[in-house]
């Protein structure tokens, strides 16, 4: 029988520095450097949690609410929120804490879908999660959702004809011009 394991056994939290070397053009801490810090502890949490090692099969909902300034702490918190078969969604919150100051700001929230491996790159079964709070309840259902969403979403790609004249009519409302000889 599969073991269990509980959300709080994943939880995993680290907090960097932000230096000159990590900003863009404009000064900022660059999204790259924070997405790559991102992939890091999803995964740390989701290796912690199924005691294998994890890949990253994607990536969900990236928004950028703040920017994160030179000289500030970042502080990312992960955790498991949904289990699969093999596959874990681990939820990701970015918040930015000016140290001289001690004001906080939210910069991000993200998923990553991290798949658990064995040493010849197999998928392996991950251990059930344990529930303990109505808070990871609407966790798990959040990332159900999401999931079906994005199950709904594929399905209507496949069966949609973007070659009908209606489909290239409706292009009219969007900022884009059709070649005539598509016409």
């Amino acid at each position: 029988m599969m073991h269990s394991n509980t959300v709080s056994a994943s939880k995993i939290t680290i907090s960097e520095l932000m230096l000159p070397s990590h900003s863009n053009f404009s000064g900022k801490i660059h999204g790259g450097y924070l997405l790559k810090l991102m992939d890091q502890i999803a995964f740390a949490c989701a290796s912690k949690y199924s005691g294998s090692y994890c890949v990253t099969a994607s990536v969900d909902t990236v928004d950028f609410l703040n920017p994160v300034e030179i000289g500030e702490l970042v502080t990312l918190k992960a955790s498991v929120n949904y289990v699969g078969t093999t596959s874990m969604v681990v939820g990701i919150r970015v918040i930015s804490e000016n140290i001289q100051t001690g004001k906080m700001k939210h910069c991000n929230s993200s998923y990553f879908t991290m798949v658990a491996k064995d040493e010849k790159g197999n998928n392996v079964k991950v251990p059930r999660l344990i529930l303990s709070s109505f808070d990871e309840i609407r966790r798990f259902y959040d990332s159900l959702y999401r999931i079906q969403s994005k199950k709904l979403s594929r399905e209507i790609e496949r069966k949609f004809d973007y070659k009908t004249k209606e489909a290239l009519e409706n292009l009219q409302h969007y900022n884009v011009e059709i070649s005539e000889k598509l016409l």
